[in-house]
C-alpha cells in the first residue's frame, strides 16, 4: 500500500519533470557591429526564461569574421561560422548576408528581437523533433565525445562546443568603448557527415576555455536545413 501510495504521490511531478522541447537558436553575430548586442542579450534573456515553459532554448553564437576588417577583429570570429551563415543564405534566401541574424531550427530567420525570437521558437517547439543521446568524456587533449541518434534518423550530424559566460571590451570599431557580454559562444562546428548508428568525435580544447562553461551540441539537420534532433552534454572536468 505504501508503494502504491508512493507512486500516486510522485507521479504528478514525474509527468512535471517531462523534457520540453529542445529548440536550436543560432545567432550570426559580431562584436564589430552595433546592432548585435541587443540581439545577444535578447537571445540569452530568453534561453535563462523560466517564464517560457514550451521550449528548452538551445543558444548558439556564431561570430563571423566580414566585420573584423571595420576596425575590430572579433575574437570569435571564424571563417567556418562565415561559411555557415552563407550556406543558410542559400538555403533560406534573403538579402544576403547580414548580422544579427537569428535561425531557429535550421528553418525560421527571425529578426533579432525579443518577440520575433521568442514566437519563432514558441513555433519551432510545435513540430515534432527526436533527441539525441550525447556522452562527453574527458581525454588528455581535449574531449571524446559520442553521439547516438534513434533508429529511423536521416540527415546531417553536426556537433558543436559552446563557451558561456563570454565577454570582451572593444577598443575599436562600433562599440568601441563597450563591453560586451554574450549568449553561449561556438567555439567548435564540426560536420559529421550524414547520420550513423553512432559517432565518435573528438574536439580539441584551448586552454583559455573555461571547462565549467563548456556543453557539447549535437543536432541533425535535413537537407532543406531543418533541424530534427537535438542533444547536449555539459563538458567534464579534465584529465589530471
Amino acid at each position: 500500500m505504501r508503494s502504491l501510495l508512493a507512486l500516486a504521490v510522485l507521479g504528478p511531478s514525474l509527468a512535471a519533470a517531462e523534457p520540453r522541447p529542445q529548440v536550436l537558436v543560432e545567432l550570426f553575430t559580431s562584436e564589430g557591429c552595433s546592432s548585435c548586442p541587443p540581439a545577444d542579450a535578447a537571445l540569452a534573456a530568453l534561453a535563462r526564461d523560466p517564464a517560457l515553459r514550451s521550449a528548452e532554448v538551445i543558444p548558439l553564437e556564431l561570430h563571423v569574421d566580414y566585420w573584423n576588417h571595420l576596425g575590430w577583429a572579433d575574437p570569435f570570429s571564424a571563417p567556418e561560422f562565415t561559411a555557415r551563415q552563407e550556406e543558410y543564405a542559400q538555403l533560406l534566401g534573403g538579402d544576403g548576408l547580414y548580422t544579427p541574424q537569428m535561425v531557429i531550427d535550421g528553418w525560421v530567420s527571425a529578426v533579432a528581437s525579443p518577440g520575433s525570437l521568442r514566437r519563432g521558437v514558441e513555433k519551432a517547439a510545435g513540430r515534432s523533433k527526436a533527441r539525441l543521446e550525447v556522452l562527453v568524456a574527458a581525454a588528455r587533449t581535449g574531449l571524446e565525445v559520442v553521439v547516438r541518434p534513434p533508429a529511423g534518423l536521416s540527415g546531417r550530424l553536426m556537433v558543436a562546443l559552446s563557451e558561456d559566460r563570454l565577454s570582451s571590451k572593444v577598443e575599436r570599431g562600433e562599440n568601441r568603448g563597450r563591453t560586451l557580454a554574450h549568449a553561449p559562444v561556438a567555439r567548435l562546428l564540426v560536420t559529421e557527415g550524414p547520420v550513423a548508428t553512432e559517432h565518435h568525435v573528438r574536439l580539441g580544447l584551448s586552454p583559455s576555455w573555461k571547462r565549467d562553461q563548456l556543453r557539447v551540441v549535437a543536432f541533425v539537420q535535413e537537407p532543406g536545413g531543418r533541424v530534427v534532433a537535438v542533444g547536449t552534454a555539459v563538458v567534464p572536468p579534465g584529465r589530471s
